[in-house]
């Protein structure tokens, strides 16, 4: 087992709380993503609905791993080619882009961390379906989560479903364990061999945020330490839940209720669990 947290009770309400005001952060700025706007407007809005209106951290803000600088913004906008991290700025989104928003807010100590993707104006074919097969293995692997499976079953049919649509399932960053801490054990895979890594147990809490590209799965890391953008410049896309195991399967915790609905051949009555 390792390190893995089996989360309380009292942790638990903590994170459907924090979880929902992350999703919620993701609803209100959603009329605001559109041609014209750059990615630092997006970022001055979301860090001042979270602070003044939710009364939350933005957990990125200054976040500080080992051999990294402070990351200097409160949320990650990552457009087309770019995989993750990527800092608001000046960049002014434009018809056809795609942009993925990753919010992190912490309330009461504990962390909310989800993710969405935005399809600017009238996106080509390629870049909605890029995304609409990311938002399926991210649903794929949330339906394996249940108490005696393994972190391999998630990887696994994440990178199945990937692969076939002839794209690739970047390998360098993955989910992770959440909770009063941002990035703790176990960390997620969305790679592998079922019923291989840790075994999942009741009370454990965990992010599926699987990162697909269009093209090779080989990454370039740019000057600022942070973006991180495909190799071969095609285009990436993300989505990300935070996700409870449950005595008898899941519960995500990041919905709201903007939340973008399953995709249909998730029937699990667990991903209809959002709590008041």
């Amino acid at each position: 087992m390792g390190n893995i947290s089996i989360k309380t009770a009292e942790d638990i309400e903590g994170m459907r709380l924090a979880g929902r005001l992350g999703s919620e952060v993701l609803d209100y700025i959603t009329p605001f993503v559109k041609a014209g706007v750059t990615t630092g407007e997006l970022d001055r809005l979301c860090h001042e609905y979270m602070v003044n209106v939710q009364g939350t951290i933005p957990a990125p803000l200054n976040y500080c791993p080992p051999g990294y600088t402070p990351y200097p913004k409160a949320i990650c906008t990552s457009v087309n080619d770019v995989i993750c991290h990527g800092i608001p700025g000046d960049k002014v989104l434009k018809n056809g882009d795609s942009v993925n928003l990753d919010i992190t807010v912490i309330k009461d100590g504990y962390h909310g961390d989800n993710s969405r993707m935005f399809l600017i104006g009238e996106p080509s074919i390629l870049t909605r379906r890029l995304s609409e097969i990311t938002y399926e293995c991210m649903w794929l692997g949330i339906s394996k989560v249940k108490p005696g499976a393994h972190l391999g079953d998630i990887g696994y049919v994440i990178q199945q479903h990937a692969e076939k649509a002839g794209y690739s399932v970047v390998r360098e960053f993955c989910g992770h364990g959440i909770g009063k801490v941002f990035h703790e054990e176990p960390q997620v895979l969305h790679y592998g061999r079922p019923g291989t890594l840790e075994k999942l147990e009741a009370g454990m809490i965990f992010t599926i945020e699987p990162m697909i590209n269009a093209g090779r799965r080989e990454i370039r890391e740019m000057g600022d330490g942070w973006t991180i953008k495909t190799k071969d410049r095609s285009l990436s896309a993300q989505w990300e839940h935070t996700v409870l195991v449950t005595e008898t399967g899941y519960e995500v915790l990041t919905l709201s209720a903007g939340s973008p609905p399953p995709p249909a051949f998730i029937t699990s009555p667990a991903t209809q669990a959002v709590s008041a």
